[in-house]
């Protein structure tokens, strides 16, 4: 994950950032897991791969753990619901 904003439009972008941010951060699963509330290993393991499950509550935490944070802003370009 380069520096700077990222956008985010499906789950499977949402599992590689957070991937991304923690290996930048020197953090491996087991140390972010604890960091952001104290969930298990094999749970930030799925949830890195299958983010679609991932509760805004979690998101946060992990955020939160890895020093990012959500913005919501309009859309640059119209996008087609199917792409996502």
């Amino acid at each position: 994950m380069a520096a700077g904003k990222q956008v985010i439009r499906a789950p499977a972008q949402l599992g590689m950032l957070l991937r991304c941010a923690r290996r930048e951060q020197g953090m491996n699963q087991q140390e972010l897991a604890l960091k952001a509330g104290g969930m298990s290993q094999a749970r930030l393991y799925q949830l890195e791969l299958q983010p679609g499950r991932l509760t805004v509550e979690r998101l946060l935490l992990l955020l939160a753990a890895l020093n990012l944070e959500v913005v919501v802003r309009p859309r640059q370009h119209a996008i087609n619901p199917a792409e996502w």
